[in-house]
């Protein structure tokens, strides 16, 4: 009897992932790859690239593994969609965790967030859910549109204050494919 019992357990342990696979219609997640370099954003769902959008602005100054409060720089690293705002100024802005714990850690251990403030930080993401805006490290990046921006400026030139910019038509096309929760990888 024991037997039987311990074999469906294991047939039904061995059973959840495909039941779980044929529940969210076998689709693999998407997620987004924005790289730096080529000015691109693609769209990914699994390993396959299902859309490219081409050219991208990212902040005037560059990119950066530490993204500081007022520099211009867009962060690197891996990240999560955490808020959405379909109102904003930028047509729809899609928010990023940055700071991750990830960044926080280095900037503590490059002396760039203080142990006081890495603890506030802890504090904070543990009680909302998401990390503090106000940090040394800056906040409020995300991937968003270009609101009532020019689109030849855009075409031409990193504009933003550290953000990820697409034309609205690519916000609007984007935001189909992502939630909250959607990995956003930025090299």
């Amino acid at each position: 009897m024991k037997r039987i019992k311990r074999g469906l357990l294991l047939g039904l342990w061995l059973l959840l992932p495909l039941l779980a696979l044929k529940a969210s219609g076998g689709q693999e997640d998407v997620w987004l790859l924005v790289d730096a370099a080529s000015s691109t954003l693609h769209v990914y769902r699994g390993e396959r690239e299902i859309e490219r959008f081409h050219p991208i602005a990212l902040g005037r100054a560059g990119t950066s593994r530490l993204h500081m409060r007022g520099d211009s720089k867009t962060p690197t690293g891996e990240f999560r969609i955490n808020w959405i705002n379909h109102d904003s100024d930028f047509n729809i802005f899609l928010g990023l965790n940055y700071p991750t714990l990830e960044h926080a850690r280095e900037a503590e251990r490059l002396g760039v967030l203080s142990t006081e403030a890495f603890n506030d930080y802890l504090t904070y993401y543990s009680s909302h859910g998401n990390p503090p805006q106000n940090t040394v490290l800056g906040g409020n990046i995300g991937i968003h549109g270009l609101g009532k921006g020019d689109p030849q400026v855009h075409a031409q030139f990193n504009w933003t204050e550290g953000c990820i910019a697409v034309t609205n038509r690519q916000i609007e096309k984007l935001a189909n494919w992502v939630g909250l929760g959607t990995k956003v990888i930025i090299r």
